[in-house]
């Protein structure tokens, strides 16, 4: 009876973990199979169709901070009040503005994302996790929320389902996303394809705090001036537009 107690532990124990795993990291796996399947796109067939003209269109952002190709590791930052995503290239003297795309959509308000259905955009320090070639916004780039910060503010409030699949991505129309349209999606996807592999960091913040360092008074979340102090800081690393 002890042996068969412990088989079916072991049993439940190891379908739990494979559970875990595929729920963690299982979509990037299946995910391009299953549309290769289907004859869907895949992230290659994406930038064999895109590639040429992006870099075309992206040349003279490059040219200006220059550079001859598409840079090796790039940065995002996402300012809410604003509603535009900087995007800086890594050069040897540390981060230059690269190119600005504004917001085609907005949803919620000044604040971090607290849960399912709150229309929040995420504020933190963040990674693209993967590239989605099938989008129903276009293109889409995933962001890691929740990222480790949330889940321990999160039980640290007791607050549970957190939601997720928080994408930059195509389009106009979003609730607790980022879209800036088809056209800049594109160059954005050509872009985080070519840097993936060094890790894509994406900051998104309330507003601008190079520019104006007040922090919002937020009710009922004992955290905001420790997770807004780690954006500031986060922040440092890159010139602002508006102080070139």
């Amino acid at each position: 009876m002890k042996r068969n107690n412990f088989i079916i532990l072991y049993a439940i124990t190891t379908i739990a973990l494979l559970s875990t795993l595929i729920i963690k990291y299982g979509r990037q796996i299946y995910k391009p199979l299953v549309n290769k399947m289907k004859n869907a796109e895949t992230v290659e067939s994406v930038k064999s169709k895109l590639a040429e003209d992006v870099i075309y269109r992206l040349g003279p952002y490059l040219h200006e901070i220059g550079m001859e190709k598409l840079p090796d590791e790039i940065a995002m930052i996402g300012l809410k009040e604003e509603q535009k995503l900087e995007v800086y290239a890594k050069t040897v003297r540390g981060y230059k503005r690269l190119i600005t795309y504004p917001f085609t959509g907005m949803s919620g308000t000044i604040g971090p994302k607290l849960k399912e259905g709150d229309r929040q955009i995420p504020e933190g320090i963040y990674q693209i996790e993967y590239l989605n070639p099938n989008s129903s916004y276009y293109l889409s780039i995933k962001v890691n929320y929740p990222n480790e910060y949330d889940k321990r503010m999160a039980l640290l409030d007791q607050r549970t389902d957190l939601g997720g699949d928080i994408f930059i991505h195509g389009k106009s129309n979003t609730v607790g996303c980022i879209p800036i349209g088809d056209e800049k999606i594109e160059e954005l996807f050509i872009l985080a394809e070519n840097a993936i592999n060094q890790g894509i960091p994406v900051i998104i913040s309330p507003h601008d705090f190079r520019v104006t360092p007040k922090t919002p008074t937020l009710r009922n979340i004992a955290w905001s001036e420790e997770l807004y102090s780690d954006i500031k800081s986060a922040l440092k690393a890159f010139p602002s537009e508006e102080l070139d």
